[in-house]
């Protein structure tokens, strides 16, 4: 939790990895390429203060992950996203399994989430049955431009996804955590095009879509899906470290989000081990917008960083939020009209 000023934040880390990106774990090129390509958005959005060497960044230990989450970074939750990439990675680079080592062993501060991939078939979706029942899955991570063999790519629109995600409703996994943002090194821009959201949204009204890094560099688009759509919620890891390298930037990105989103469906996340919670956390909740552009945005309040840092997650998974942390209203949704979806003849 994090204190400043008489005012208390109960803080969720939405976007958090235990990653092994060491050079023994290379299966190719791209796993080089790979955590080469985040440890330039690392280094180069960073403070100074704040670089890990690239060793470290390959392979960082449990007590540096408990340390910079949990007793130095605020952080009261943190949320596994698995991220596979077994083509480019020997044993995968950061599996449901791996990251339940650690949420089985510090369960009052991880939540643990799964992934699927549609063109695993039948197969994945036995698999990804068997980790729900054995690890209460909630949600899950979703990466459409992954490379799978010949493949370098998918869609949420694609018949096999829809499948998977028909699967997520009826096991009551309803947090669909979708990359939606920046290109990695060596996966295809378009594979993460945000288009696709809008229908899958649509079809699955009981499913949260959780867009991770709110479709950047695609801010307008995702935000004209998002107005229309309240199941749709914007997750800003990736945006939050322009706080310090682009502070302006920031600030029109914030803003748009509130203006045609709201505070209600934003939610905080480091991308550790990007970047550590505490710096993000400090800057964010000292932010104000330049004054040049209050007359568009107004101020933020502390009640809307309180809902970014970590009620809004708290709800979409059921946290208990302590009594001594103010928890303000959540604004009406917009008014829909959207008749339900039969899924037996989507």
């Amino acid at each position: 939790m994090y204190e400043k000023d008489g005012e208390k934040y109960f803080v969720v880390d939405a976007h958090v990895h235990w990653w092994d990106a060491s050079p023994e774990n290379w299966l190719n090129k791209y796993g080089e390429g790979w955590i080469k390509c985040f440890y330039d958005y690392h280094r180069n959005l960073s403070p100074p203060e704040w670089v890990w060497s690239f060793e470290k960044y390959c392979k960082y230990s449990e007590e540096d992950m408990i340390h910079d989450l949990f007793e130095t970074g605020y952080v009261d939750k943190g949320i596994f996203l698995p991220t596979y990439l077994t083509d480019f990675y020997r044993d995968g680079f950061n599996t449901t399994a791996r990251d339940a080592v650690l949420a089985e062993k510090y369960p009052d501060k991880f939540i643990l989430n799964s992934a699927w991939d549609p063109r695993d078939g039948e197969r994945g979706m036995t698999e990804f049955e068997e980790k729900v029942r054995r690890w209460n899955i909630r949600g899950v991570k979703l990466y459409t431009a992954e490379w799978k063999g010949d493949s370098k790519g998918w869609k949420l629109t694609d018949p096999e996804a829809q499948r998977y995600l028909d699967l997520c409703r009826q096991l009551g996994v309803k947090n669909i955590h979708v990359h939606k943002g920046p290109t990695i090194w060596p996966l295809n821009r378009d594979a993460f095009d945000v288009h696709d959201v809008d229908d899958a949204a649509t079809m699955f009204p009981e499913l949260n879509f959780i867009i991770e890094h709110v479709g950047l560099p695609r801010l307008e688009d995702f935000c004209w899906i998002a107005t229309q759509e309240p199941n749709v919620y914007g997750g800003l890891a990736v945006a939050m470290p322009f706080i310090h390298a682009k502070p302006r930037y920031f600030a029109k990105v914030l803003g748009e989000l509130l203006w045609w989103v709201g505070e209600d469906r934003l939610t905080f996340a480091s991308d550790y081990a990007l970047w550590s919670p505490k710096w993000l956390v400090e800057k964010l909740v000292d932010f104000q917008y330049p004054e040049d552009m209050q007359e568009e945005y107004g101020q933020l309040t502390a009640d809307t960083k309180r809902k970014i840092l970590g009620l809004n997650a708290a709800r979409l998974y059921d946290v208990e939020v302590p009594a001594e942390v103010p928890q303000p209203e959540a604004t009406p949704p917009p008014i829909t009209d959207k008749p339900e979806v039969d899924h037996a003849h989507a």
